[in-house]
């Protein structure tokens, strides 16, 4: 699995602008590449937490998670290992300071794993 550049930089910059609360989605992919981040209504952010109401989830198939961490901690936390293994097998923490430097992708077990960035161009008939 990869990660489009420019949903890394979404990711990186919406983390940014959201703290000092944690940032939270769903992660979506065309093929194998991680090309979207879906915003689960109801999700409610804070700065211990965000929780998504994922009963709210769209039916759409989603492949991992993403949120931040506002401090520069990356390390999941319980919380984040019980949602690592039930919702996919890529899961994104963001820390500050949010650069591209500044991101782990665990697996479902919250082991780090590599998750290459590529320039990917996006379909005219994807929807962002």
């Amino acid at each position: 699995m990869k990660i489009a550049k420019d949903t890394l930089s979404f990711i990186l910059e919406t983390s940014k602008s959201s703290a000092p609360r944690e940032f939270a989605g769903m992660l979506s992919a065309t093929r194998d590449v991680i090309t979207e981040v879906v915003i689960v209504p109801g999700t409610e952010s804070s700065e211990e937490s965000a929780v998504m109401q994922l009963f709210m989830l769209p039916n759409i198939h989603t492949v991992g998670t993403v949120h931040s961490h506002p401090s520069a901690n990356r390390r999941p936390s319980t919380e984040d290992l019980e949602l690592f293994d039930r919702k996919g097998n890529y899961h994104i923490i963001v820390g500050a300071p949010y650069d591209m430097s500044s991101w782990t992708c665990y697996n479902n077990k919250g082991e780090p794993i590599s998750l290459e960035v590529i320039d990917y161009e996006f379909a005219e008939d994807e929807n962002w």
